[in-house]
């Protein structure tokens, strides 16, 4: 397969003309299977350092990608193994959240008609009230789709810098046209006196092309999907729309979903068109969002299943099309684009709400269908912009005060523990938990910003003998919950150096260099010839020291929102117990 520039980090897809026959043809049985050939996809615990993945993947053959800045890897396998016993085996993994197969996903486009058309939506869901207190001016609503036509007369003045996330290069161009009329339905320009006018009128569109067409279709992989949704929050989208089918069963669009969420954004997918139930496990990571025609009934094709959570118009939706003009399409592709446009007014409405709150909103102001309350087949019901946008302008935030809660529930308190150590956490919090810090003998080796809460602790970084391990939950406010410390003893060779001239290795896992936003986890990782015990690390970000602690794991969370944009250095520096010392340093653009 074609590969991508390293720097870019992101996801190659097109299969090079020099395959051998015979990888062909496993590319095309593993198509036929629904999964890509040669990768899959995983995520390791927080404090799990880069070479001891490394270590892990080895034994399969597997080399890693990191997708921007979370911490998943698209990990490429040789071309004799199977992804199928691989991913079963890594998934046993306990220094691993997960491990999925790159499976294919299709557009959930229904039908078009040409011929049709008037935007019936726009008066059903209240968007001309609504456009009286917000047009989305100032929010980005990113468009993960087949790529959008930048040339269209409703769109060219809405689109700000896009990636090609399936070819890895900066070319958007349309190759099916179902992303432009996801576009043009989420954010085509208002008060033109021409064509349409999108939800968000005044919104930017970022279009990040993450599918390919063949004769089927649109189709895009789990891997181009979460690489997608990870470079909106790295470049500063709020808004993501996803209108393929089958995203929110997959634990690595989930994981890039709570990447964006940390950020403050919000991730709507379409609910799909097989008019069944899709029997997928509902995440509060997604707005997942079902289709209802012009009389406020489920739209025929629509699916449906305890995983929707609110509906929108998706029937004879009359929007922008790859032919530079006009038509009507329809599908959930276009109702979950109609309702991210909604959240797109109340961002801009209210810039200084997060996401969770919008989302609140949003569910708490919809028009209750079918059975009371939130249902299976419209959610908490018909997405109502008039209404959202009354409720943002008027909303007070109420002052949060209460801290989080937290708990260790393993390792069990005097036990011994050695070597990679997981560690689980609950935490709760009556609003929400933004991050859990993991603290060994005061230092904070990871963090962690989305549940289930679980660490891969590195026990070789302190002496051995009793250690304190503390985790320390954080609300949005600010507002910290420490749980009670567990006292575990570690057991771990001990290595004898006579006299040490060696300096530790000392290595950044996170961020890397490209683009960062809001909240960023720094994750250093240092090693020593005679041990990470006796280790001192220091963070220091533009020559300012943030963080330091004992051993050979160090994190911290800086908060990017504090800094002026640009450029900015961070320096990790180790030192041993010889007095031996070494730094790297990467450098960073914030948004």
């Amino acid at each position: 397969m074609k590969s991508v520039s390293s720097s870019l980090r992101l996801l190659p897809l097109l299969v090079a003309a020099t395959l051998s026959a015979v990888a062909a043809q496993s590319a095309v049985a593993a198509q036929d299977a629904g999964y890509a050939r040669g990768r899959i996809l995983i995520e390791a615990r927080p404090g799990l350092s880069d070479a001891a993945l490394d270590r892990i993947l080895k034994e399969h053959g597997g080399k890693r990608r990191k997708i921007g800045q979370s911490r998943m890897q698209i990990v490429d396998l040789p071309a004799n193994a199977s992804e199928v016993a691989v991913v079963a085996k890594l998934a046993r993994r306990p220094e691993l959240k997960f491990a999925e197969l790159d499976r294919i996903v299709p557009a959930t486009l229904a039908v078009t008609d040409p011929y049709a058309g008037s935007e019936w939506h726009l008066n059903k869901i209240g968007a001309t009230s609504a456009w009286d207190s917000s047009l989305g001016r100032g929010v980005t609503i990113a468009v993960l789709d087949s790529g959008v036509n930048v040339n269209h007369p409703d769109l060219k003045d809405r689109i700000v810098a896009g990636y090609n996330i399936y070819s890895g290069n900066t070319d958007v161009t349309d190759v099916c046209g179902h992303g432009t009329a996801v576009a043009g339905s989420a954010a085509a320009t208002s008060n033109n006196a021409a064509g349409v006018a999108g939800i968000a009128g005044a919104a930017a569109i970022m279009p990040l092309r993450i599918a390919y067409t063949d004769s089927t279709g649109c189709h895009a992989y789990f891997s181009t999907i979460a690489s997608g949704l990870t470079y909106a929050a790295d470049h500063g989208a709020r808004i993501a729309n996803i209108s393929y089918s089958g995203v929110a069963g997959s634990s690595s669009i989930l994981s890039a979903a709570r990447y964006m969420k940390s950020k403050g954004g919000l991730v709507f997918v379409s609910a799909g068109n097989n008019n069944v139930d899709e029997n997928v496990v509902p995440d509060p990571a997604l707005v997942v969002v079902s289709a209802t025609d012009s009389n406020d009934a489920k739209a025929s094709f629509s699916s449906w299943g305890s995983f929707v959570t609110i509906a929108a118009p998706g029937t004879n939706i009359w929007t922008t099309n790859n032919s530079l003009g006009y038509s009507a399409w329809n599908g959930t592709s276009f109702s979950a684009p109609v309702t991210a446009g909604v959240a797109a007014l109340m961002m801009a409405a209210r810039p200084d709400l997060g996401g969770d709150t919008i989302q609140s909103l949003l569910y708490s102001t919809a028009i209750d269908l079918g059975a009371a309350g939130r249902d299976p087949v419209f959610g908490y019901g018909r997405v109502d912009a008039a209404a959202a946008l009354r409720a943002t302008v008027a909303y007070q935030p109420p002052v949060d005060t209460t801290a989080p809660l937290a708990s260790i529930a393993a390792p069990l308190a005097n036990s011994s523990v050695s070597g990679l150590v997981g560690v689980s956490v609950n935490a709760s919090d009556n609003v929400g938990v933004a991050r859990v810090d993991l603290v060994v003998n005061g230092t904070v080796v990871a963090t962690d910003t989305a549940a289930p809460y679980s660490f891969s602790w590195d026990s070789t970084g302190v002496a051995n003998g009793m250690a304190s391990v503390v985790a320390v939950a954080y609300d949005a406010a600010g507002n910290a919950g420490q749980s009670a410390a567990v006292a575990v003893n570690v057991a771990n060779s001990v290595t004898t150096v006579s006299k040490d001239t060696t300096p530790p290795a000392v290595a950044i896992g996170n961020p890397v260099a490209g683009t960062v936003s809001g909240n960023v986890s720094v994750s250093v990782n240092a090693s020593d010839n005679a041990g990470a015990a006796g280790i001192t690390t220091v963070i220091a970000i533009d020559g300012q020291t943030k963080a330091q602690g004992t051993g050979g794991t160090l994190g911290y969370n800086w908060n990017t929102r504090k800094v002026a944009a640009g450029q900015h250095t961070i320096t990790a520096t180790a030192r041993d117990a010889a007095g031996n010392t070494s730094s790297t340093s990467v450098t960073v653009t914030t948004k």
